[in-house]
């Protein structure tokens, strides 16, 4: 989970650095676009991973973390909203300042997110059995 959850740090960095570098421009660089359409699938095809494999079995062998788990679920429900209004300021071509804005916020609440997750299941994950792929659990990365 660290791993992964590193991987889309860096992802968000190397994105938000292409904000950086494009600002004072008119519009997003075709790069940019590729960055945000890039990491937005990635972050997205975790959290389906984990909504879909890894929180269930993680809830039929620990029922104690069901509370914690639809914390979680809503964090991905809430980030995946996040997602989409990136997504449309992407789609139209939004200034790089207002990129940055929805990218700033979204790594705010992405680290959050990611350093709560990481204190409430990364113990718990050392010691469960998961029969399932790594990347259907955590995603592609």
């Amino acid at each position: 989970m660290r791993e992964v959850h590193d991987r889309l740090r860096r992802a968000l960095a190397v994105t938000r650095q292409a904000v950086g570098d494009d600002i004072g421009a008119q519009q997003a660089s075709r790069d940019l676009l590729l960055f945000c359409h890039g990491f937005c699938a990635a972050l997205t095809a975790h959290h389906e991973g984990e909504d879909r494999t890894l929180f269930p079995a993680i809830a039929a062998r620990h029922p104690e973390l069901r509370e914690t788990i639809r914390y979680l679920e809503q964090d991905h429900s809430m980030i995946a909203h996040l997602l989409g209004g990136l997504q449309a300021v992407v789609d139209r071509r939004g200034s790089p300042d207002e990129l940055d804005r929805h990218l700033a916020g979204l790594a705010a609440i992405i680290e959050s997110h990611f350093r709560y997750e990481e204190r409430q299941l990364l113990g718990v994950l050392e010691a469960l059995a998961l029969d399932a792929e790594v990347t259907d659990a955590f995603g592609p990365l």
